[in-house]
């Protein structure tokens, strides 16, 4: 198997990883950006984003992630389109194993996002970035004076419920069982008053268009399944995932699942950094996981120049 050496090599092609790269990459450190499917990622199926600085509202996620891709290559960063199967994350030369080869490198960045939900309900793959979303954050502004349903119980779901409701006309809240009654949070959600809570009730199926999501229909326990017409429905059912099977446990988790990491983003094993929704943040933003990856090539180019302070990356001349 042939073996490729480089001085850091990043497991992640989005808005992270992507990130990491240019900089490294203008910091003249020999990178390599292992990928395992450019169309898949969080960032790669938004339709439109509305909310990256500097960018303007009509572009793609996909689009604009190529817009990242391509100046980190610009700049020098080798892309390969890879799937890792595993790594070795003890002892100064860091391996990551692909079918192509054995990449290694004297620093390892973990950037794969956090898509690790499988998508359980019918019409949910067809309308995904056409109506469906995983991200109130993300999309919410886009359903300004318009009805949507949010499925789901977690925190997660009633923090982006409740974002909602900022814009929709009205927010179809579904949630499979009754909501406690010491769930502060959830309770007050309930008091909105363009909040519709549907109860002990199932999405059997979400439906539309060659436009998108026209509607979706639920089933309450003990009734006949209806039609709820609506333009957009946000999916909380079982949360996203950090993607760590490559890891196994090499390096510490969170209780969450999320990967640990200290303010540069370094993991417990030195040499190795986490960045992105890997780590489970509370905000899975693109321009989140762009600051991660700036803030750890930073670490790096220090860590492998064993320098004391780090040097901004911007032109005063």
């Amino acid at each position: 198997m042939e073996i490729y050496d480089f001085d850091v090599v990043i497991i992640g092609g989005g808005p992270a990883g992507c990130s990491c790269a240019l900089y490294t990459s203008r910091a003249e450190l020999k990178t390599v950006i292992l990928d395992k499917n450019p169309a898949v990622g969080a960032l790669a199926i938004t339709h439109k984003i509305a909310n990256y600085p500097g960018v303007a509202t009509d572009i793609s996620g996909d689009a604009l992630l190529e817009i990242m891709r391509d100046q980190a290559i610009a700049y020098g960063t080798t892309y390969q389109r890879a799937q890792v199967f595993g790594i070795e994350a003890d002892g100064p030369l860091k391996k990551v194993y692909t079918p192509e080869g054995t990449f290694t490198g004297k620093a390892l960045v973990l950037a794969t996002g956090a898509m690790g939900r499988t998508a359980s309900l019918q019409g949910e793959t067809e309308f995904l970035g056409r109506g469906v979303s995983y991200c109130a954050t993300c999309d919410g502004a886009f359903y300004r004076s318009r009805e949507v349903a949010v499925v789901g119980i977690n925190q997660e779901a009633v923090e982006e419920a409740q974002f909602l409701t900022k814009f929709a006309s009205k927010v179809h809240w579904i949630t499979p069982k009754a909501i406690p009654e010491d769930d502060t949070h959830a309770q007050h959600l309930l008091t909105i008053a363009n909040i519709k809570h549907w109860e002990r009730t199932r999405l059997m199926k979400i439906s539309g268009d060659d436009t998108g999501v026209t509607g979706v229909e639920v089933k309450p326990r003990g009734q006949d399944p209806l039609d709820l017409a609506v333009d957009g429905v946000f999916v909380y059912q079982s949360g996203s995932k950090p993607i760590t099977d490559f890891i196994h446990d090499q390096v510490a988790f969170k209780a969450d699942g999320g990967v640990e990491v200290d303010e540069m983003m370094t993991t417990s094993v030195e040499g190795v950094w986490a960045i992105g929704d890997i780590r489970n943040t509370p905000f899975k933003q693109a321009v989140v996981a762009a600051g991660d990856g700036c803030v750890a090539a930073m670490s790096i180019d220090r860590f492998l120049n064993s320098r004391q302070s780090i040097k901004p990356d911007w032109d005063h001349s």
